[in-house]
């Protein structure tokens, strides 16, 4: 069939075959279909959607267009995680070594940002000589050893991903649920995970601004794992307001490491507690969630899920005294405390506002060959239903040129305050799947 026919067709709103998604997707990686026919492809997609069962043919379509990476060689269910991205998310610097600390091997492949918001790989490399690329036998050899690795891709992992997400980011088809859902599982089973768990953001500081939104993700990337035999599991979690209280790549080590220690942000430790839960279950490394709360609470208490991050960054040539000694991380050379203008309490704070300034102060890309200032971003005093005087620090900025009067505002404009009390939001909505 054209592949004229097959845009035709979708736009009438028929079932695509298994074959006629094939001829799709093997002939835009091999360059037989041209960016405009694909383009067009997608964005009938966009408005038609898709049925589960195309969602599931296009999402095995696009793991065989390239290499997958097999696992098989790590002894236990290999379980691993994903975050649709927010602000101050570094759950996966926390979680993975506490899961690896209860014996499930943690087998990670992750990404860098784009936006306002370094990734989970921009972050690890704060830490002085951490090298992010390793070979294979290298990443299966550290799992074994010691139940955790977090590096790049070390293969030519879906390569039809990568051309259709440059393509979706100029033609306006990044938001369809579809091709979201097909991108991000396609990765997570290319990587060779056996057991994967999601964590779906909403609200101001996520892709998808709405609960409703955030579920329907989550339930078709669920569905795609039950189709493809992975045990898909999914939290849906609120982002209209940072996650933790530090944001930029450096202070989110420390924030993680002060986590792993027993002391980190209220909020950000529900997070990792839930999703290590749930990833123990997946796992089999225990029967409920009593037991496996109290699994990840030891492995904090007997510092061996420090010890496991630390092993892990010295596994990887980095300096693991940095995990020891936070305080040794170099900091920002200034750092400019934001007032409250007013006594109440904090009403609201817009987290993609402070996401941005983060970014424009280095800690976030515009373009994808952007360098990366792991020192600057910004640590949170007070969030939502937080009392707060006037005079009080908001949050400190770290920047290594002064703080912009500009940037000083935007802070400031992403706080709303009442005089009433405010009740603290709600951090995890749901646990599907």
């Amino acid at each position: 069939m054209r592949m004229v026919d097959i845009i035709e067709k979708k736009k009438h709103g028929e079932e695509l075959t298994k074959e006629e998604i094939h001829q799709v997707i093997a002939g835009f990686v091999s360059g037989d279909v041209p960016e405009y026919q694909m383009s067009a492809f997608m964005m009938v997609i966009y408005f038609k959607g898709m049925t589960p069962h195309e969602i599931a043919n296009l999402t095995l379509e696009m793991i065989h267009s390239g290499d997958t990476l097999d696992l098989g060689k790590i002894e236990g269910i290999k379980v691993d995680k994903h975050s649709t991205g927010g602000v101050g998310d570094k759950t996966s610097l926390a979680v993975g070594p506490m899961v690896a600390a209860c014996g499930v091997p943690v087998a990670k492949m992750s990404g860098r940002g784009l936006g306002h918001t370094g990734g989970t790989l921009d972050k690890l490399e704060s830490i002085p000589g951490l090298a992010i690329s390793v070979s294979e036998d290298q990443f299966v050899n550290q799992v074994n050893t010691i139940k955790l690795a977090i590096v790049g891709q070390t293969k030519e992992l879906d390569p039809a991903d990568k051309k259709m997400y440059a393509l979706r980011d100029v033609t306006g088809t990044v938001d369809s649920i579809p091709l979201i859902a097909s991108s991000i599982m396609s990765k997570k089973i290319a990587a060779g995970a056996d057991a994967i768990l999601l964590d779906v953001k909403y609200g101001d500081g996520a892709f998808m601004k709405n609960v409703d939104d955030a579920r329907v993700l989550a339930k078709t990337m669920i569905e795609i794992g039950k189709h493809l035999g992975r045990d898909t599991r999914a939290t849906i979690s609120n982002m209209n307001q940072p996650l933790g209280n530090a944001i930029g790549n450096s202070l989110e080590v420390i924030e993680a490491i002060n986590t792993l220690n027993g002391q980190g942000p209220e909020d950000f430790t529900e997070l990792c507690f839930e999703e290590g839960e749930t990833m123990l279950l997946m796992a089999k490394a225990a029967k409920t969630r009593e037991e496996a709360h109290a699994m990840l609470k030891d492995a904090i208490d007997s510092k061996r899920a420090l010890r496991t991050f630390k092993e892990m960054v010295e596994a990887q040539g980095g300096d693991g005294s940095y995990v020891e000694h936070p305080e040794k991380f170099p900091r920002a050379r200034f750092v400019t405390e934001i007032d409250s203008p007013e006594t109440g309490y904090v009403k609201n704070l817009e987290a993609l506002n402070l996401g941005l300034v983060s970014m424009k102060l280095g800690g976030g890309r515009r373009k994808v060959d952007d360098a990366i200032d792991h020192q600057v971003g910004l640590v949170l005093h007070k969030k939502v239903g937080d009392p707060v005087h006037e005079g009080d620090s908001l949050a400190s900025v770290y920047s290594n040129v002064p703080l912009s009067d500009a940037l000083k505002q935007d802070v400031l404009d992403a706080y709303a305050f009442s005089k009433e009390p405010v009740e603290k939001p709600k951090l995890i909505e749901e646990t599907l799947g």
